[in-house]
């Protein structure tokens, strides 16, 4: 998408030196800091059967760490937390808040005690992601796209980590639980050892709520955030039951098999890393709107015939879903980019976290709606519901695209 804004001076514009070093290092402490993200939603068939819970009390396990970011990323904004102290600080007093949150759910005998857990898990996590993706854009001027698309498939190894933790050994949930609060804290310690900030400071970001409404008149701004809003209806929903949809497919093919189901839930989302670096080359090398729209067409289509599929070939089905799980995801961090060039800088800030908040808050409903759908439609057609939001967000980027275009020739000689 061409910029509105003119090019930086050269001298801003030299890549830094150890910039990918720098990234490397900073995508390991973010696989093993977000491990604690889906620790009990991987391991919901055990505590179903151990904890004698609805299919609702499990999907709430999963919506308390949605809520708990939304709250942890606007508290973290409102008193500009990584402002006030540098990103890396903020990121490890997240990461160990997260771990101990998430280690106490071992002293949980039910769901009373893990629900807020698993909020203040996600409240921590909202200090872990955003100031990560702050910290990596200090060694970036250019290629900002694929370093926060690294970032981003970093987030979504280090989410999909519990299921190979609980795949590697048919493991009890105690088990997969510590882990990943152990894995949490080995990447806090990585953190404060060896990851540092960049040599371009980052001008700061600060929430004001005053400025909401500003966000909403930027037309470029409401078309980007609606198509955000619909990328999230899809995307946690799919990352969070696909476990027990592959495990409903499996029951209907052949002897039933947690460990396959985890190692493939694995899989199905650890492979969006790969489809973030693709979203993040081709929105610095092509643009980001038009990146967005054609993940956005490939996930909606994938939700909709995955289903169909589920008394078919496991290859067939596994497919499919490699496909869905690299393009559900191949997209997240070029909507933040967009945010940061569209919107005025006196507010950035502020748009990211509104659109981060009503983002989160949105993947409530269809992680919830999901079970609901299963038991109303059965898995044939419970994925299919995603769809429309993949489609509105389709719609509403195209037109992102064709507004940037508008101004581009606007501006351009004639």
């Amino acid at each position: 998408m061409p910029s509105t804004h003119p090019p930086a001076p050269a001298a801003l514009t030299d890549p830094a030196p150890g910039r990918w070093r720098a990234t490397a290092l900073l995508a390991l402490c973010l696989v093993l800091t977000m491990a604690t993200w889906f620790s009990a939603s991987a391991v919901i068939p055990q505590l179903r059967a151990e904890w004698s819970l609805s299919n609702a009390a499990g999907a709430f396990l999963t919506i308390a760490v949605q809520l708990g970011f939304v709250a942890g990323a606007v508290t973290s904004a409102a008193l500009s937390l990584p402002d006030v102290h540098t990103p890396r600080s903020v990121l490890i007093a997240g990461a160990v808040g997260a771990a101990v949150a998430n280690a106490l759910i071992l002293a949980a005998n039910g769901i009373g005690l893990a629900l807020p857990l698993r909020f203040v898990t996600g409240f921590f996590l909202a200090w872990v992601y955003p100031p990560a993706l702050k910290l990596i854009a200090t060694w970036f001027r250019t290629g900002r796209g694929v370093a926060l698309g690294l970032m981003v498939g970093a987030l979504t190894v280090g989410s999909a980590l519990p299921h190979l933790i609980n795949g590697l050994g048919g493991l009890d949930w105690p088990t997969v639980i510590a882990a990943t609060s152990l894995t949490t804290l080995v990447g806090a310690a990585l953190v404060g050892a060896v990851v540092h900030e960049g040599p371009f400071a980052f001008k700061r970001a600060v929430f004001d709520p005053s400025r909401i409404g500003d966000v909403f008149r930027n037309r470029g701004l409401r078309l980007a955030s609606l198509g955000y809003f619909g990328h999230m209806w899809e995307l946690y929903a799919m990352w969070a039951w696909f476990v027990v949809f592959f495990a409903a497919h499996i029951d209907a093919t052949g002897p039933a098999s947690a460990r396959g189901a985890a190692f493939a839930t694995f899989a199905v989302i650890a492979i969006g890393a790969l489809g973030c670096w693709i979203g993040g080359v081709l929105g610095d090398r092509w643009e980001r709107a038009g990146t967005t729209a054609a993940m956005m067409a490939v996930s909606g289509a994938c939700s909709i015939v995955v289903g169909f599929l589920l008394d078919g070939p496991t290859w067939l089905v596994l497919a499919v879903a490699l496909i869905w799980g690299v393009a559900v995801v191949g997209d997240s961090a070029q909507f933040s980019t967009i945010v940061t060039e569209l919107a005025d800088q006196d507010y950035v800030g502020t748009a990211l976290t509104l659109q981060l908040a009503i983002g989160f808050t949105l993947t409530v409903v269809t992680i919830f709606l999901i079970p609901v759908l299963e038991r109303a439609v059965t898995w044939r057609w419970a994925f299919a519901f995603l769809a429309p939001g993949p489609a509105v967000g389709i719609l509403a980027m195209l037109r992102v695209r064709a507004l940037a275009l508008s101004r581009s020739e606007a501006i351009s000689p004639q």
